[in-house]
């Protein structure tokens, strides 16, 4: 089993990375100090394959089990629904001793997080992420929250799990789509961190794509390791942390302009880490070969490079603008300066923001 811990002094905690992990959560459960009522969110498709798997571990280590199926899409990481999953909480009667765990994706993990943060003032959940994006990335560091026609992510908190389970198993039924855009998240780390990283994702493309586990279990150790200790040093966004946020400055205001519909989260990140790779590189930070690796990787795992047609750039930049990491005004990016390294940058101009666009 590969760990990885997220030091946060008393709220630090450990990531398990391994094959079969759901069979064993009842007892990674029991040695945290968890007693009586569990709750598993999870959505139909992830509870018609992994719940019965996890509620027999809660239920042979003395947990009283229950379940919550919302919607699965992004579409339903919403206000009303989190209000929906509270009440349920409260029909169960979960006290401070209980604990929620979150059996799914990035959606489920989200919701999980925000409604344990304001449920009695916060009880402990748990994630159990069954897709690669929210193994390498959602799961870990503690945002939590839903979207608002306005702009996603709007409305949230910061929350840590106590746990998080990553079991590599569940990748197996994992769509494929679903699986590359976890990929995208995984290039981004790359990008932003570990230029040797980017080389192994390059030179082992067959062999992730393959779903070899060795090659799959590194992956997703090596984002965990990045984010981190990234998370470790900022937990709170207030300056390192925002370099996780590279390709979401457009991915975001993307997802938000098409309803949350047309594309799913990791392919929103992979045109925007595109777009600001391009941006970077008018403004004359990144070199033309660099960015052209840069957009060569994101396609050869079958991501989106570029927008469609028809989509409202005006419109992009206005979501942009609402987007909760802009500072007066002036939209927040995270730009490459090479492989392995990015910078954080306010103030560019408008031409140049369109002209990435084209």
């Amino acid at each position: 089993m590969d760990k990885v811990s997220v030091e946060l002094g008393q709220r630090s905690y450990e990531i398990k990375i391994d094959s079969g992990l759901l069979d064993q959560a009842g007892k990674f459960l029991k040695e945290l100090g968890f007693s009586g009522k569990v709750v598993i969110l999870t959505n139909p498709l992830v509870e018609s394959l992994y719940c019965d798997t996890l509620h027999r571990s809660l239920s042979q280590s003395g947990f009283e089990c229950y379940r919550v199926i919302m919607p699965d899409g992004e579409q339903y990481k919403t206000y009303d629904w989190a209000c929906s999953i509270l009440t349920e909480l409260l029909k169960r009667r979960l006290d401070r001793k209980s604990c929620v765990v979150a059996l799914g994706g990035g959606v489920i993990g989200d919701m999980a997080g925000f409604v344990s943060s304001i449920y009695m003032r916060g009880i402990s959940f748990v994630q159990a992420p069954t897709t690669l994006l929210a193994q390498v990335d959602s799961s870990v560091g503690g945002k939590t929250g839903v979207n608002h026609l306005l702009g996603k992510n709007m409305i949230g908190t910061f929350y840590q799990p106590r746990l998080v389970l990553a079991d590599t198993f569940a990748l197996k039924t994992l769509a494929p789509r679903e699986f590359l855009c976890g990929m995208a998240e995984v290039i981004k780390y790359g990008i932003i961190s570990d230029s040797s990283f980017f080389d192994f994702l390059e030179a082992e493309k067959n062999r992730i794509l393959s779903f070899d586990e060795q090659a799959l279990s590194y992956i997703i150790k090596k984002s965990c390791e990045i984010k981190a200790d990234v998370v470790s040093k900022d937990e709170h966004e207030s300056g390192l942390r925002e370099i996780l946020n590279f390709g979401h400055t457009v991915g975001h205001a993307l997802e938000t302009e098409t309803g949350y519909l047309k594309y799913l989260h990791g392919e929103g990140v992979a045109i925007g880490m595109c777009i600001e790779s391009k941006i970077a590189h008018l403004m004359g930070l990144l070199d033309a070969g660099q960015l052209r690796r840069i957009e060569a990787l994101i396609s050869s795992y079958g991501l989106p490079v570029s927008l469609p047609e028809g989509i409202s750039l005006p419109n992009l930049i206005q979501h942009m603008q609402l987007d909760k990491k802009t500072v007066s005004g002036s939209v927040k990016f995270i730009l490459p300066e090479s492989i392995g390294k990015v910078r954080i940058e306010t103030g560019i101009s408008e031409d140049i923001i369109m002209r990435s666009f084209k």
